[in-house]
């Protein structure tokens, strides 16, 4: 087969573009010119049908041996995913033969020439039908032709949307588009950072940023007043769907900020963000809950509000009552309900509880469900508290009160346990919190709850604020940074000296917007002066000479002048991975990694050769 020269053909027409009207707007005579891929082919005899495809879509093009045998015969050699040129008149199909299903289903393209640019191999999986693909391994290798997919190609168009309307919304509110650097110093923001070693500096390293913080605080103090990047970033951690080693944030600082400035300003580009990707969201501000709070009702720090809160039974409880359950009046008594998990049967209601138990290990478990309540009067005003503290409380399922559908647990610690509830006052509500979130996956086909999200009620986001300061790290017995060290903590907490004297009592002017469990991102109020700095560094073990080593451009930057400010980063991809209903990061990153962090495509990460590690100064050494 002999392979065609484009020549000085020109594409008029996208595939995706013709409509009814084209075939009447376009005289006798007039021919469009369609470029793309075969999606399939289709031989009738004397008329070969191929749907020419691109990124925009497919359009029928018909090959009449009548009308031009020469074509006719170069189509005869088409086979799908080769690259082909076809030019010719557009009609309206004939009475009953238009497809409902295709923008270009009202027409077709009667050709008169077919040039043939390329041939292809058959793919390695399916191209034509927008089908799921199971073995993401073969995705991955051949992530070239997995892109060409209707679903694919749909989620980076979405993403170039909600990309454009964020960036559209941050410059039309004064936000300027800075870049920061790629090579930058090695700082401590809680994961690895991946190292990039310096041929003209034997044995030093530039490191990979795992967001632009300094460097945008940094702007601030320069008098640029609002920065926003879309911004790469790099983490050397362990991965999973939601994370990437690389990955992409929508990162802006501000000067003079109140928290509330930040807050409409991620609400406003989200509302664009959302409204390119088709929802509405509505107009009012997202809802507000302390980190505390969201520890109390929902057990972790990024809720899932489709779901009801914990309610804390203790006050409800009479001591008649726990004596009738055998409950130690010292502990907590948490319950929460799982929506529409309908009756259970005596052995299932038996094996959840084995199964629960075993998986909560050191806590006792009173298991109930509604249907068993009926019958078992010790349980009814425990059932009733659940209920009325739900909707007293407004949480409830999509504005649905509990039923006799709903799933009803309820947890106390065993005896014995208050050492370590003492300890962290947040380890059972925690852990409550998780079988919640656990219980709830298992039962998602019954309630639908995990489905892809279709409407604006169905996202429920949420600002988490006031986060603890610092965290105890037990393996090293120290106190860390819960956020980064350049967030500012609460005034009255620097005033009265509890910085140092009462750390797990600080709280940060820190918070993360939340979206149906799923954390976008996390900002924060910044330290802008250099003894409130000096003094957290301090506080965080750090010496004076090693802060000055560390961060000394930093310290004296804030000596000359810096205004408050603050700010946040949002993960860009994984907005775009809600928006499209996908299930992982990798759905809406071009040529993402594997949870091994490989590039099974280019083969990546590989052994370079000894004349660059010479070069670089370097040697590598076998781990035991």
């Amino acid at each position: 087969m002999t392979l065609d020269f484009l020549g000085t053909l020109e594409r008029t027409h996208m595939c995706g573009d013709l409509r009814s009207s084209d075939a009447k707007d376009l005289g006798s005579g007039e021919t469009v010119t369609l470029m793309g891929w075969v999606n399939r082919r289709r031989d009738h005899g004397n008329l070969i049908f191929l749907d020419l495809r691109d990124r925009t879509g497919i359009t029928q093009v018909v090959f009449d041996k009548e009308v031009s045998p020469e074509a006719h015969a170069r189509a005869e050699a088409a086979r799908p995913e080769y690259v082909v040129a076809a030019t010719g008149r557009v009609r309206v199909r004939g009475e009953g033969l238009a497809n409902p299903n295709m923008p270009t289903g009202e027409v077709e393209v009667v050709a008169q020439q077919l040039l043939l640019l390329n041939e292809a191999k058959t793919p390695p999986f399916p191209i034509a039908d927008d089908v799921a693909i199971t073995n993401e391994e073969i995705r991955l290798k051949y992530r070239y032709l997995d892109l060409r997919r209707p679903e694919l190609q749909r989620n980076f168009e979405l993403r170039h949307k909600v990309t454009r309307a964020i960036r559209d919304f941050l410059s039309d509110n004064h936000f300027l588009e800075i870049e920061t650097p790629l090579l930058t110093r090695s700082t401590p923001e809680g994961a690895r950072d991946y190292l990039v070693p310096s041929r003209v500096h034997p044995g030093h390293f530039y490191a990979l940023p795992q967001s632009p913080q300094i460097f945008k605080q940094l702007l601030m103090i320069s008098g640029f007043d609002r920065y926003f990047q879309i911004a790469r970033c790099f983490r050397d951690e362990d991965l999973r769907a939601d994370r990437q080693p690389d990955f992409t944030q929508i990162d802006l600082e501000t000067t003079f900020p109140k928290q509330e400035t930040i807050f409409r300003i991620v609400e406003g580009f989200l509302r664009a963000a959302f409204h390119a990707g088709g929802i509405e969201l509505p107009a009012h501000p997202f809802v507000q809950m302390t980190y505390d709070d969201a520890i109390r009702k929902y057990g972790i720090d990024k809720p899932d509000m489709r779901l009801p809160a914990m309610v804390d039974l203790g006050a409800t409880l009479t001591p008649e009552l726990r004596e009738t359950l055998k409950i130690d009046p010292a502990l907590p008594v948490y319950g929460f309900t799982i929506p529409r998990v309908g009756e259970l049967s005596g052995t299932q209601r038996k094996a959840l509880v084995g199964e629960i138990r075993g998986s909560f290990g050191d806590t006792g478990l009173d298991f109930l469900d509604v249907a068993r309540l009926r019958t078992n009067a010790a349980f009814v005003p425990l059932a009733e508290a659940i209920a009325a503290k739900l909707t007293a409380e407004q949480l409830v399922f999509n504005g649905e009160n509990f039923t006799t559908d709903d799933l009803a647990i309820v947890i106390t610690p065993k005896p014995g346990t208050p050492a370590l509830w003492n300890y962290d006052p947040h380890w059972i509500p925690k852990r409550v919190g998780q079988l919640r979130l656990d219980l709830a996956k298992k039962y998602a086909d019954k309630h639908k709850l995990f489905e892809p999200t279709k409407t604006a009620a169905d996202f429920r986001f949420l600002w988490v604020t006031d986060f603890p300061m610092y965290e105890w790290n037990e393996e090293a017995k120290r106190w860390d940074a819960a956020h980064h060290p350049f967030t500012s903590p609460h005034e009255d907490d620097i005033t009265t000296g509890r910085l140092t004297s009462d750390k797990g009592a600080v709280r940060a002017l820190a918070y993360d917007i939340v979206l149906n469990g799923t954390e976008l991102g996390s900002g924060s109020i910044r330290i802008h002066r250099q003894d409130v700095q000096a003094e957290i560094f301090r506080s965080l073990g750090m010496s004076d000479a090693e802060a000055k080593e560390r961060f000394g451009f930093f310290l004296d930057a804030l000596e000359y002048g810096t205004p408050p400010h603050g700010g946040i980063a949002l993960g860009l991809d994984r907005i775009v991975m809600i928006l499209a209903g996908a299930t992982s990061l990798r759905e809406v990153i071009a040529f993402p990694k594997t949870a091994k962090a490989i590039d099974l495509m280019v083969d990546a990460p590989t052994p370079v050769g000894e004349q660059q590690m010479r070069e670089l100064s370097l040697k590598t050494v076998t781990r035991s």
